[in-house]
């Protein structure tokens, strides 16, 4: 059970927390070869194709293992590994991923994400955590937040301790006094346990527990995390 009065921050994360992911990168992806159809339209039919893609990404991974959690280089990578298949200018790489990267943050809040934002940034400090490369700021929620982890900034991915451990560390907290929110019950909530947190799991699709570890509390959306926390 949720001890609420031990509550002295919020990490909260943000794909499928604040905005449905899948949706979004899409976008960003047909964005990304619509801008390269008249540039380089072999990278472009290339990047479009969701099997090609994958494997150029396998061999970016299999070349430069250190970008495993960095997404926004890992992505530059990508593109500049097309262009370079199909014979195109690969200077065209940089901005091409800032066309994808400019959709990326182009996300469809959920209806309770703003409305829960303020009395939670009012109430407490809250850390961005995320294993992606979304931008709070460019997305205009950067100010309720008073920092931002990444997967890359801690050059590891939920559910590993140190991400955690670097996000209590910037809030200057214990573990124990820092609240994890997210909707991935291994990711989040195993991972938010295992650093000492405690957690909630955000349920919006109401879906069955299947981990041996509960979350402290489980809502169906952020309006009801504000209410479990008598906001």
């Amino acid at each position: 059970m949720l001890d609420a009065a031990a509550v002295q921050a919020i990490t909260l994360d943000l794909d499928d927390t604040l905005w449905p992911v899948w949706p979004t990168i899409h976008r960003a992806e047909a964005a990304l070869a619509q801008w390269l159809q008249g540039r380089a339209p072999g990278a472009a039919a290339t990047l479009a194709d969701s099997g090609q893609r994958a494997q150029l990404r396998q061999q970016v991974l299999a070349e430069r293992p250190e970008l495993q959690h960095d997404l926004s280089h890992q992505r530059q990578a990508l593109i500049r590994l097309a262009l370079q298949g199909c014979g195109e200018d690969v200077a065209l790489a940089p901005a091409a991923f800032e066309v994808f990267y400019e959709y990326r943050n182009r996300v469809d809040l959920y209806d309770d994400a703003l409305p829960a934002l303020q009395p939670l940034g009012a109430r407490y400090p809250l850390v961005a955590l995320s294993n992606g490369n979304a931008a709070p700021v460019r997305i205009g929620i950067g100010g309720f937040f008073v920092a931002c982890v990444s997967a890359r900034d801690a050059g590891v991915a939920k559910p590993h301790r140190r991400i955690f451990d670097q996000a209590a560390q910037r809030l200057g907290l214990p573990a124990a006094a820092v609240l994890h929110v997210g909707d991935d019950g291994a990711l989040d909530v195993l991972g938010g346990l295992a650093a000492g947190m405690q957690t909630v799991w955000v349920n919006r699709e109401r879906q069955d527990w299947v981990h041996a570890q509960d979350p402290h509390a489980t809502v169906d959306g952020l309006l009801a995390l504000c209410r479990l926390l008598r906001l």
